[in-house]
């Protein structure tokens, strides 16, 4: 998969990192060139342009045209919105996902304007605050689509039922994927060999219609 992420801040590289580790072929968009070389030096596999993405010129030197995604993630909501309208409108790139900075902002990121995806930061904050206050342990970082999917984070519980065994033995629900686990501060992408400990964070795709089984397997 061809994936070009706009913004090499701290959400970019991080994506970077975990796009490139899925497989991905990631190139990654940025003018600074401090933010560069902390890309080069937590990413090395991912190639890198140095410039703007809304300029069209830049987009069509990072390879747009067979992009099977764009992330665009800078901390500017206008500049992630001409990248967005750039490479659905223009390049015609299947799926773009946006991130949105000001709460104030959130209406205008739709497919209208080339958004599939817009990440409302504020939105996913206040989840967390809601969900952290009614003392839950899984909490929905992300609704996909139409479809009822959603994209969770989930904390091992001291006796889980899950809490010392690997990804292999552990019956999920139908249509469940753990896509990252966060061990001690150290974010891995799983296998079935992945063992989960108490108090590791999974990130975890699902049905909207399993979340309450994901909590019984993980508190």
């Amino acid at each position: 998969m061809q994936i070009i992420i706009v913004g090499g801040g701290k959400t970019g590289a991080y994506l970077a990192s975990a796009l490139t580790a899925d497989g991905a072929s990631v190139t990654v968009i940025e003018p600074r060139p401090e933010a560069i070389a902390r890309i080069m030096r937590s990413c090395p596999s991912a190639r890198i342009i140095e410039g703007t993405g809304s300029d069209p010129q830049t987009l069509e030197e990072a390879g747009i045209r067979i992009a099977d995604a764009v992330a665009a993630v800078t901390g500017q909501d206008e500049t992630n919105l001409v990248v967005a309208m750039l490479a659905k409108m223009e390049f015609s790139v299947p799926r773009v996902v946006a991130r949105v900075n000001d709460p104030a902002n959130a209406w205008m990121f739709t497919p209208a304007n080339g958004v599939d995806v817009g990440v409302n930061q504020a939105e996913l904050l206040g989840r967390f605050i809601v969900e952290g206050m009614n003392l839950r342990d899984v909490y929905t970082l992300m609704r996909l689509g139409r479809d009822e999917h959603s994209i969770v984070q989930a904390t091992v519980g001291e006796r889980a039922r899950v809490a010392g065994a690997a990804l292999r033995d552990i019956e999920f629900p139908a249509q469940t994927i753990v896509v990252a686990v966060d061990h001690e501060g150290d974010l891995v992408a799983p296998n079935g060999d992945t063992i989960l400990h108490p108090g590791d964070e999974a990130v975890i795709f699902t049905s909207e219609q399993t979340t309450d089984e994901i909590r019984r397997l993980f508190s």
